[in-house]
């Protein structure tokens, strides 16, 4: 039997008021690719930056045990030194350096003081070629896209002698293709030697990789699954990680659909740094009241872009087209005015754009209405902001003791609540929602599905961007696909297949790349 590499033995992490971790236990064998699995709020993250020195000895309960022996990490520094590299869900790269400077930042390959460019560059061109990033090494990270932005991490990684790989939600943000290469580099890594502790709620790149799954719940560990007996299925892990068994991944919903309420025509959208691109080409969609439209699209498709020019021109320049409410003409030239026209967006990245982290839930759930707490010489009713949020709170079921809690200690599920309750506050009749899942667990995804629903029985318009063509095809009542900026196919919820979509969202991508170059 192959030894372990590593033993976690009895960890308990409190923070002030709140035990993450509860006498968790995690054993990984060597050279195996391990996964953990859990909802959000379950400790998986706690419990790797216990192991990666992040949360150093001292501030928490238990034991590591690395290669055998027992191991006092102190910071992250000293888990690099024996060879424990993470690399977390928000990448750490400095985007105006190079591949190559981001490569042995700290680690520099430096002579009497001096750098030397040549073997820098040198070394880092045959960590990228191990990893397969086809970059010239002097390339700034900025002008690479997420999927190699990855890459660079892990050759980052493997620049560090690295024995023990901590991946947190590695493919988050990746398109299908992207994804598929970094699992496959994963397995090289593994005929390598090096063993991988893995994060993901895609459960289905687990089954599909991962020997061994440790399942956390609340805190604790529930139970450790090999999948190298064949018989463990996407819905057992489910089950392990909720409780219970999840027998729909969608909630039941008969839709009531009724007049069209939002159309837009022939809308182009050109880049506002590259001259002359067109983001988005002649699109045009409609939306009516009660119903749930899909967008598809493979990553750099102009879903987004498309869905930002509309809500208020927050992102291109030289927009064009018309769009209608209600069959009248309407302008949409700031973000005030579309949301005085009833149009929401909730943006794919919550961190960034969606969210201030650092203020409090109530804080948050107001920002987009905040006139609707206003008194007189513009100052704000305290008691009816609270009451609001306090209100969201219960019927959103935010899992936090109060509307007063900060908004960066909420689970990824939690947090995207209190961004759905933000433009919710604002009585939209279209909601436009970006990405909704994404980062969040089978079962924070079914309560999102289940306000999606609540919604359009409302009688709101609804439109949801997202990569996973699953949640699409469980969700929508129609799907439109995109591709290279242009809305290329139509189709109805019968009618709606994965291949079909791929069809529609591989359709003139070739051509669309060589206009826009």
């Amino acid at each position: 039997m192959t030894e372990d590499i590593l033993r976690m033995r009895g960890i308990t992490k409190r923070f002030p008021g709140v035990v993450a971790l509860d006498d968790v236990n995690l054993s990984v064998r060597r050279g195996e690719i391990h996964a953990i699995c859990g909802e959000n709020g379950a400790g998986k993250s706690t419990l790797m930056k216990v192991l990666s020195g992040v949360y150093p000895d001292g501030s928490f309960e238990g034991g590591i045990d690395f290669e055998g022996e027992l191991c006092r990490f102190s910071g992250i520094r000293d888990s690099e030194d024996r060879g424990i590299v993470i690399i977390h869900q928000e990448l750490a790269l400095c985007p105006q350096l190079s591949i190559a400077e981001n490569l042995f930042l700290g680690n520099e390959r430096a002579e009497r003081g001096w750098i030397d460019w040549n073997r820098t560059n040198t070394e880092a061109a045959e960590l990228m070629r191990r990893v397969g990033l086809n970059e010239n090494p002097t390339t700034q990270i900025l002008d690479l896209g997420v999927g190699k932005q990855q890459l660079v991490e892990i050759a980052k990684a493997l620049s560090k002698k690295v024995k023990l790989l901590i991946l947190d939600e590695p493919t988050a943000a990746l398109n299908d293709e992207d994804s598929a290469h970094l699992l496959q580099l994963l397995r090289g890594l593994r005929e390598d030697g090096i063993t991988s502790v893995i994060i993901s709620h895609k459960l289905n790149e687990i089954v599909s990789i991962a020997e061994t799954v440790t399942v956390l719940r609340d805190g604790r560990t529930v139970e450790v699954l090999d999948l190298r007996d064949g018989d463990v299925t996407e819905d057992r892990i489910i089950s392990g990680m909720v409780g219970r068994e999840l027998s729909d991944r969608f909630p039941v919903r008969d839709a009531v659909i009724g007049d069209e309420v939002l159309r837009i025509e022939d809308w182009t959208v050109h880049s506002p740094t590259q001259h002359g691109r067109v983001v988005v080409d002649k699109a045009s969609i409609r939306l009516r009241r009660g119903e749930i439209v899909g967008l598809a699209g493979l990553m750099g498709a102009g879903r987004t872009e498309f869905a930002m020019s509309v809500f208020g021109r927050s992102y291109g320049k030289d927009i064009s087209g018309r769009i209608f409410k209600n069959d009248q003409l309407i302008r949409l030239r700031t973000v005030r005015e579309a949301i005085a026209q009833g149009i929401a967006y909730a943006t794919e990245d919550r961190k960034r754009y969606g969210l201030n982290l650092i203020e409090d839930i109530k804080r948050n759930v107001s920002a987009a209405g905040l006139s609707r707490f206003t008194q007189g010489f513009g100052w704000i009713d305290d008691g009816k902001e609270f009451s609001a949020a306090e209100e969201f709170r219960r019927s959103m079921n935010i899992k936090a003791p109060s509307v007063l809690t900060t908004t960066g200690n909420l689970s990824g599920g939690n947090q995207q609540k209190v961004v759905l309750s933000k433009w919710i506050l604002t009585e939209p009749d279209v909601l436009i929602l970006d990405e909704p899942t994404r980062g969040i667990d089978v079962g924070a995804k079914y309560e999102i599905y289940t306000i999606v629903n609540q919604l359009a029985a409302q009688g709101k318009a609804i439109l949801v961007i997202s990569s996973e063509l699953p949640e699409l095809l469980g969700l929508c009542d129609r799907i439109y696909a995109m591709s290279a900026g242009r809305i290329t196919g139509e189709v109805s919820r019968e009618e709606a297949n994965e291949e079909r979509l791929m069809q529609y969202m591989t359709a003139g991508v070739s051509a669309g790349r060589e206009e826009n170059r």
